[in-house]
């Protein structure tokens, strides 16, 4: 099947009904993307399709056909959220992080922490509380080159 996955064509094959989550990490070898629940409860597995959050462990692959993917790999390991997090506090022991990333950078530019805290309120995190994953995501906008990144 083919998908845009973080900005290249590709084509996969695996059953259409496996989930987006085991494809991402079995065929396509990208395994920043976790899995929590496996009930779309907690979040670890958000990916962006077509610049939308959703939880990889609900999505059906056939779901993503001609769909533009992003995992947490396509932002390079040197994108302003994830600076910020680290500079913030807002990762320990990372098993939320990149679910937390990936639906901060859904949130648009310069969300307001209102929008931050319903944006989140499907990723859990059991090991920082929120508040330095809220200022991180906050001083990450702050920055230049966010805007730029979110489009890339």
């Amino acid at each position: 099947m083919r998908l845009v996955l973080n900005g290249s064509p590709v084509e996969v094959v695996a059953h259409p009904m496996k989930r987006l989550l085991d494809v991402l990490r079995e065929e396509c070898g990208l395994t920043g993307t976790k899995e929590g629940c496996g009930e779309g409860e907690c979040g670890a597995c958000t990916v962006l399709v077509d610049g939308e959050a959703v939880c990889a462990c609900l999505v059906p692959f056939a779901q993503v056909r001609d769909c533009a993917v992003r995992t947490i790999e396509g932002l390079g390991g040197d994108h302003p959220l994830q600076t910020a997090f680290t500079r913030e506090g807002g990762a320990q022991c990372g098993m939320c992080t990149p679910g937390m990333i990936m639906a901060a950078l859904a949130l648009g530019p310069k969300p307001s922490l209102e929008r931050i805290r319903v944006g989140l309120a499907g990723n859990l995190c059991r090991c920082t509380g929120y508040e330095a994953i809220y200022r991180a995501i906050q001083r990450a906008w702050q920055g230049e080159g966010v805007s730029k990144a979110v489009r890339g």
